[in-house]
């Protein structure tokens, strides 16, 4: 009960100081399963980031964004702005996909892979190398400028500003040739754009990762604000056990706490100072929890020396916390899963079976239709034909859909260069006897020449005159 007063006094004090001026936290730094997996999670996603805008693929550059030739490059794939479906697909997954891990394991997204949380931890590797572990920064925020100082803050930040750049640079590297792009970084030859997107992009780096940390989790987040509405019973969550743990207080080593009337936890707060985001797990689940499990860290570090057993802050669930069965397979996460490999199998699919020629139709609206001669009606259509590969094709065209109809373009075989887009007028002529009025339906199909395979097929409507 005096356990319960005082976290509910804590509570009221926090409140009390909703509005005062934020305290900078320092992380401490603890070793484990968990810090590995995040340590593992880094480098991974880093060396992606960095490392992608180098690779080739060919004679060009494997990832890259080319937005004034209007080319997507992936690896082998090239996509246009045609094919932007694909791009709202892949929103739609990574939507749904944040919706099942959140649901099946909590905030995993936020503890290990969002950009916030890889970059903070990559400058806070960088701040412990040059400044020291978490006592010594603490004492060094609280000492007089001296030249030791100035020394360690100075190459802090002049290595936070160079990964800044850096980040920003290969950012930029994404949507013009990298390669280019360093080239003339070095020799201050940037575009206006370039300059400003690296700089920007640099800058924001340099300031949510060195400065705004765990208020950009906490404060601009929203993910932080509605994950409670994807949590239910059976969510993995980290939790403290406070059966277990309470209640907490100090003792030598050896001594059984059940003896004393006491709980696992020792009260030495290393779970609060290891905390990036500032926060006593042991109040229960707060949205301020990023679910990095750096508190269960350090609980187990205390654990193993106090020779009681781990798991004192585990990853569980409200259900086990409470002695009840828990189930991983429930009807949201399955319907969640059922849905992203419905997604992913139909993204798959789609850009497999994706023409490399993309054709439109549209119908002549000045006249809808022209009598040639006695036999003969003709209509006229703007065609915008655009070759997606990356070879020079000849296409021709046909048209099906009514009897005896012929089509007519100029020039006959259309020529196309490597990503080319042109215009073409089809006439298309069909007999009088063969054209019941207005609204009768033909399918144009352009053909490469070269691979019957690649064409392209749309949708028309012929008109005639109406039958006497």
């Amino acid at each position: 009960m005096a356990q319960k007063d005082k976290q509910n006094q804590d509570k009221g004090h926090s409140s009390h100081e909703m509005y005062a001026a934020r305290e900078k936290i320092h992380p401490r730094e603890v070793k484990g399963i968990f810090q590995n997996l995040r340590i593992l999670s880094v480098i991974a996603l880093l060396g992606i980031y960095y490392g992608l805008p180098w690779l080739q693929w060919g004679e060009r550059q494997a990832v890259l964004f080319d937005l004034p030739a209007r080319q997507f490059h992936v690896f082998g794939l090239t996509f246009w702005p045609q094919d932007f479906v694909f791009l709202a697909l892949l929103l739609i997954i990574a939507a749904l996909s944040l919706f099942f891990f959140t649901a099946l394991a909590g905030r995993l997204w936020c503890g290990y892979a969002c950009p916030q949380t890889v970059w903070t931890e990559l400058f806070m590797w960088i701040e412990r190398w040059t400044e020291g572990p978490r006592q010594k920064r603490i004492k060094l925020d609280r000492s007089p400028w001296s030249r030791e100082k100035i020394l360690r803050r100075g190459s802090k930040h002049l290595l936070w500003i160079l990964l800044g750049l850096w980040t920003g640079l290969t950012f930029v590297g994404y949507f013009t040739p990298i390669s280019e792009l360093t080239t003339r970084a070095a020799a201050f030859d940037l575009g206006p754009w370039e300059t400003f997107w690296s700089l920007f992009y640099g800058f924001a780096t340099w300031g949510n990762a060195g400065f705004l940390r765990e208020q950009v989790c906490i404060y601009m987040c929203p993910y932080a604000r509605f994950q409670s509405a994807m949590f239910d019973r059976n969510t993995l969550i980290i939790s403290y056990d406070e059966e277990r743990g309470e209640p907490r207080g100090g003792r030598p080593r050896g001594i059984d706490p059940k003896e004393k009337g006491m709980g696992d936890c020792i009260d030495c707060n290393l779970c609060v100072q290891a905390c990036p985001t500032g926060i006593d797990i042991r109040q229960g689940l707060q949205y301020e929890c990023i679910a990095c499990a750096a508190c269960i860290d350090a609980c187990n570090q205390v654990m193993d020396k106090m020779e009681y057993p781990r798991g004192l802050i585990r990853y569980t669930t409200e259900n086990a916390l409470e002695g009840n069965p828990s189930r991983v397979l429930r009807p949201r996460v399955l319907i969640y899963g059922l849905l992203l490999l419905i997604l992913i199998a139909g993204a798959i699919t789609g850009i497999s079976l994706r023409s490399e020629v993309n054709m439109e139709v549209l119908a002549d609206r000045n006249v809808m239709y022209r009598e040639v001669d006695f036999h003969t009606v003709e209509n006229v259509y703007s065609l915008r034909i655009l070759n997606k590969s990356m070879e020079a094709r000849s296409f021709r065209l046909e048209v099906s859909g009514l009897d005896d109809v012929e089509v007519l373009t100029r020039p006959e075989v259309i020529q196309l260069g490597p990503g080319g887009t042109d215009n073409i007028n089809a006439r298309v002529r069909v007999p009088r006897d063969q054209v019941s009025g207005p609204g009768n339906p033909i399918e144009f199909t352009l053909v490469a020449e070269d691979d019957p395979s690649v064409q392209s097929r749309s949708r028309a409507r012929f008109h005639g005159p109406s039958p006497e």
